[in-house]
């Protein structure tokens, strides 16, 4: 992703130090203490480096260069350079953490996308999944931005087989200056095939 290479400085010390308090609560008591976790699109590391300060197992990737590079400093992890298209994991997570990430694959490339990580769940495990809660997608200084409402998510989620609901929720942007930003907070269990 050019833009996270591009602006990997200002990006990382606007994000690294966020707190992320309200969405870990609405995923980590969902998973086995001590599970394995995907930190799907990683970006600085921040949320791996909780996640591996709190007893869990953490495998990461992010596609910017300077993210994983950045990720790799922070936790000391072997993080991965990798797209969600090029996600090869076979039941290997108790749960899969894609905060603000997903939103940037192109709305086409989701159903496989979502395929793909259903893949790497092991039976019964959790993707927590953030988009910006709007009706449209947009651009904007050389990002794409899929976009849902509650209802929208539904739409999609409906298409899905293999994915349940877990909960959905709300909340505002933790970044300052950005309250007004809101994001729709999604928890989805992996179906067993029938």
């Amino acid at each position: 992703m050019n833009y996270y290479d591009k602006h990997a400085d200002s990006y990382i010390s606007t994000t690294v130090s966020l707190d992320m308090s309200v969405q870990y609560s609405l995923f980590l008591p969902f998973l086995p203490q001590g599970g394995s976790i995907l930190d799907a699109g990683c970006g600085s590391g921040r949320d791996s480096l909780y996640f591996l300060e709190h007893g869990y197992k953490v495998e990461a990737f992010d596609i910017s260069v300077a993210m994983v590079e950045h990720a790799r400093a922070l936790t000391g992890l072997a993080v991965r350079k990798l797209s969600f298209m090029e996600l090869d994991y076979d039941s290997a997570f108790d749960g899969i953490w894609a905060c603000a990430s997903l939103l940037h694959v192109p709305r086409t490339e989701l159903p496989a996308v979502f395929g793909l990580l259903h893949r790497a769940l092991k039976p019964q495990g959790l993707l927590y999944c953030s988009f910006k809660d709007r009706e449209e997608d947009f651009s904007t200084d050389g990002r794409s931005f899929t976009c849902f409402t509650e209802q929208g998510f539904q739409a999609f989620l409906s298409e899905l087989s293999f994915f349940e609901l877990v909960q959905v929720s709300h909340s505002q942007d933790v970044r300052e200056g950005r309250a007004d930003e809101r994001w729709l907070n999604v928890l989805l269990r992996k179906k067993i095939w029938a």
